[in-house]
């Protein structure tokens, strides 16, 4: 590969080739993006972007806190237990701890419900079309570098926009779950990067961390694997993010790892994608303008695996346009999906998921539960004051309560589970993915009627969707899952707006607040 070969804005952005020490330059990129040597920087609706992707962890992550979860629990309490002045601090606390303790926690906090934020690594302008996963559950590591140096709300800004950039792109050309590693690699790399510029780290430093990460820490799909997801499957992030940390932390005392990763021909990526020398793909990282990755990120509306969006959005359209379908005695649901969906949510295994890891990546759980939710908003009347999709959306929302031990076993939602059927879409599907998420749902009652959504691409959150009221429903989001955790949800929400506008001192405290710890006895 040579740079001749990519069409890019070079205006706005580097190009890493495939020839070059791609590890090396990512430090040398992250010291001059933070830095400001560019001159110029992202616009402002960039800015804005990552501040929703940002309000959207910060709310996930509490609300998995007040639950009583058990991974934030155990890891936010071994995080308290390595007090450090001029620290960072975990959600619910102002103690100071270790960075890397604290960043461990509140990053397994933000995924402990799989509801935040999503790339899958598609970049057709560039013909990056990888489609990795990944999520936005890294901005703990900037808030934890600006704790300790005393940074404002610019760098925090700044910061996150910068690990989006360097995961998202990464996403884009190297899948890594084709070679059964989990996603979370990219976000490691991204982090050590991020930290490291923030720490005043050199590139050379910054090339040794993310050499660490690579040779040494690289965690499977092993993970994400079986008829019964763990802990692992949440804390995964969290637990590579503390690994990056380590890493960086240690080459800046002088501990040299490998170089020049990318090129090494036994690391995961010549390893799985052989070459004559060079790295297998050239990275584009924009400094500049409004074509960052981020811009090309998914939220999610509710907590669901993101694969199951297309679907959700079929059973809104549906019910919007065939009110009469709640009432009727339903004998079959056809899910028609793409690859990886069909094989990862659409998983035979998943068809009795027994806890709430399990279910939140089970197509058939998630589609019933929103569908059963319905059924009983219709019976009760609520549902009439829903005259479009975005109302449904706010009002069918999938919250923790709908992965609790009890509705697990809900009757009526396990009634309707043994009612669906899947089918691969085959190459017509498969090729829109991860463009789009192409899914399309028939529902058959038992009076002989079909009702078929239709190809569904964008979905409500997707970040092609062009229809949608997508702060309207977030903030539904927001106040939902906030309510679970504090008593004033206005007020924290407040705290969040204009991040790169705050001080250092609200920097210093942004992630400090009461959270209200659930009695309900119910287990999530």
């Amino acid at each position: 590969m040579s740079e001749s070969k990519v069409n890019y804005d070079s205006k706005n952005a580097v190009l890493l080739a495939a020839n070059s020490n791609q590890a090396l330059g990512i430090g040398q990129f992250a010291i001059d993006f933070m830095s400001g040597k560019f001159g110029t920087e992202p616009d402002k609706s960039v800015f804005d972007r990552v501040e929703l992707f940002h309000t959207d962890s910060v709310i996930c992550g509490i609300s998995a806190l007040a639950l009583r979860t058990n991974a934030p629990t155990i890891l936010k309490n071994e995080a308290l237990e390595y007090p450090k002045a001029g620290g960072a601090t975990v959600f619910g606390s102002s103690t100071p701890v270790f960075p890397e303790k604290a960043i461990l926690a509140n990053a397994s906090a933000v995924r402990e419900w799989d509801s935040n934020g999503t790339v899958f690594g598609y970049n057709k302008a560039l013909g990056h079309t990888a489609g990795e996963f990944g999520h936005n559950d890294f901005y703990p590591v900037v808030i934890a570098a600006c704790q300790e140096k005393g940074l404002d709300g610019k760098a925090a800004a700044m910061g996150m926009i910068l690990s989006d950039e360097i995961r998202g792109r990464l996403a884009e050309v190297f899948s890594l779950k084709t070679y059964k590693i989990d996603h979370v690699v990219h976000g490691a790399i991204a982090s050590a990067a991020v930290y490291g510029a923030m720490m005043g780290a050199t590139a050379e430093q910054i090339e040794s961390a993310i050499g660490m990460c690579v040779a040494h820490y690289i965690p499977f799909r092993a993970i994400r694997a079986g008829h019964q997801l763990s802990d692992s499957k949440g804390a995964s992030a969290a637990i590579s993010t503390e690994v990056a940390i380590l890493a960086i932390k240690r080459a800046m005392k002088g501990f040299v790892g490998p170089k020049d990763i990318f090129r090494n021909p036994e690391s995961i990526f010549r390893l799985n994608q052989p070459t004559n020398g060079d790295a297998p793909f050239n990275i584009v990282l924009s400094h500049s303008g409004s074509d960052f990755a981020v811009m090309g990120m998914h939220f999610k509306l509710g907590l669901y695996e993101h694969q199951s969006a297309g679907g959700l959005h079929g059973i809104i359209e549906l019910i919007l346009k065939n009110p009469e379908l709640l009432s009727k005695d339903i004998k079959t649901i056809k899910v028609v999906a793409y690859q990886p969906a069909f094989g990862i949510i659409g998983d035979p295994a998943k068809k009795d998921p027994k806890t709430r890891q399990s279910a939140d990546h089970s197509m058939v759980f998630i589609l019933s539960r929103k569908l059963q939710k319905a059924i009983n908003y219709h019976k009760s009347g609520e549902l009439a004051a829903c005259k479009d999709v975005d109302s449904l959306w706010k009002k069918l929302i999938l919250t923790p309560h709908d992965y609790s031990s009890k509705a697990l076993v809900d009757k009526d939602t396990r009634a309707l589970m043994a009612k669906i059927e899947f089918a691969h879409g085959g190459k017509e599907y498969d090729d829109r993915y991860p463009d789009g998420i192409p899914t399309s749902i028939v529902i058959t009652t038992a009076d002989g009627n079909t009702y078929d959504s239709g190809l569904v691409m964008y979905p409500a959150g997707h970040a092609r969707n062009t229809t949608a009221d997508l702060e309207g429903i977030l903030n539904n989001k927001f106040a939902q899952l906030g309510r679970l955790a504090v008593k004033d949800t206005d007020s924290l929400l407040k705290r969040y707006k204009n991040l790169s506008s705050l001080s250092a001192q609200e920097i210093a405290s942004l992630y400090t607040m009461d959270i209200v710890l659930s009695e309900d006895g119910e287990e999530y």
